[in-house]
């Protein structure tokens, strides 16, 4: 989930919802933060709802230029629980590797988008404190003004029209694991949103920056778990509502062992995206470069939990739709206005083949059809990947599932390891 323009430079093109998870966080005994993600549906998570069948679920996906728009506040992103204040109020937010800042929807909230569980009230917590406008904080965020209070307002949008409107503050952050251990980390920058919209649904308290800025958590918590670095695990669409995966922070959440592979993270300007290089992709045995020129641009996109569909610019996506369709042997969906443009199958199970080979500058990862078709509905399979009109794109979370994935900001690499996250 990118910024808009306003605010880091980079319109928001998340358009797919389709999986909502809880993370609970375990210290590890190096100093780094290890947690478990878990599925919406599952027993642990408080939305759960105990007079239904997992396996009688739907989980509808609202695609580009799709008529399912209506379904889209009962979609969901992969969310994050960490508690704030004290006493410790539990937050769930959008763990979003596309943006920096921290935010929870807070009282009082007349402009708030309605959610299910009670909004954080600062005046409740005795380790709440406004940053001034003259903070440092302040000026990083970009948008800080100075109330009448002499307080840091401040205003983050999104390119799919969500922002957040609030005050900049300070607060103790609590990461609690599954044994019941409790990590307490002070003065933790994050934003008090007392206006916010956008298509959230009621599940979701705000977000959970994770990208690269000096505001994110990542930044954040570098210096207090051992490093900039965070590592997770995604589980694939429709898992079991009952699995759990992992995220990790600091020392001990780095990527290794046998299969891993690694690019290059490409310093640009803006801190927040991580960018990586993309030469191209393969279908099978036959390569479809990024470029028809033959001419890649460094840092020509960048990895983002908050957008499901992997968005390709228009012509390396043509390219590599044709290509995909030329070698499965069955006729696509034509003429469906709830599919939208995508490239579908009617089929009962999720295709054999091909399998898909993201050429990234140093490090080849195959994807299988796990990763690369998904189905909105019984009996349809879609492609997961998207066309834009830009000239770079963003690689989504459908594209990342079953695989663990690391940020190391200090050495600046990402790095991948084919993993069954339903096991990890």
């Amino acid at each position: 989930m990118a910024a808009a323009d306003t605010t880091l430079g980079h319109p928001h093109f998340c358009v797919v919802t389709v999986l909502l998870i809880f993370l609970v966080c375990q210290s590890t005994a190096n100093g780094g933060f290890s947690a478990k993600l878990i599925h919406r549906e599952s027993p642990n998570s408080p939305f759960y709802n105990h007079y239904k069948t997992p396996s009688k679920l739907k989980r509808p996906i609202f695609y580009q230029n799709s008529a399912q728009s209506q379904v889209r506040p009962d979609n969901g992103q992969y969310l994050m629980k960490l508690s704030i204040g004290n006493p410790r109020f539990d937050v769930y937010g959008i763990a979003d590797t596309g943006s920096d800042l921290l935010w929870t929807q807070c009282a009082p909230c007349d402009g708030c988008y309605k959610q299910i569980n009670p909004k954080f009230d600062p005046k409740q917590s005795s380790t709440y404190s406004d940053l001034s406008c003259d903070a440092q904080e302040c000026k990083a965020i970009g948008t800080g003004t100075c109330s009448p209070q002499h307080t840091c307002s401040y205003s983050y949008a999104y390119g799919g029209g969500a922002s957040t409107q609030g005050v900049l503050a300070k607060e103790t952050i609590t990461i609690t694991s599954t044994s019941g251990e409790a990590n307490s980390l002070k003065n933790i920058v994050f934003g008090c949103g007392h206006n916010n919209t956008g298509g959230f649904n009621e599940n979701e308290m705000g977000i959970i920056g994770l990208g690269g800025g000096s505001l994110s958590l990542v930044s954040q918590l570098g210096p207090l778990v051992g490093g900039k670095k965070l590592s997770f695990c995604l589980v694939p669409f429709r898992t079991d509502p009952g699995v759990e995966s992992k995220i990790s922070f600091g020392e001990g959440s780095e990527v290794s062992g046998h299969g891993v592979v690694s690019t290059p993270l490409v310093s640009k300007e803006d801190k927040t995206p991580y960018f990586v290089t993309v030469e191209g992709i393969s279908v099978g045995d036959k390569l479809v470069p990024f470029s028809s020129s033959g001419k890649v641009s460094k840092g020509n996109m960048f990895m983002d939990t908050g957008t499901p569909p992997t968005l390709l610019p228009q012509d390396f996506y043509d390219r590599l739709v044709a290509e995909v369709k030329n070698q499965i042997p069955m006729a696509p969906i034509e003429n469906d206005p709830s599919l939208g443009t995508q490239l579908c199958y009617n089929i009962n199970t999720n295709l054999e083949g091909p399998v898909l080979t993201v050429h990234f500058e140093g490090a080849d990862v195959k994807l299988t059809p796990t990763q690369t078709f998904i189905s909105p509905r019984d009996e349809v399979f879609c492609f997961s990947a998207q066309n834009v009109t830009s000239d770079g794109g963003i690689y989504g979370n459908f594209f990342q599932s079953n695989f663990l994935i690391g940020y190391d900001l200090e050495k600046m690499v990402a790095s991948f390891k084919p993993t069954d996250c339903t096991k990890e």
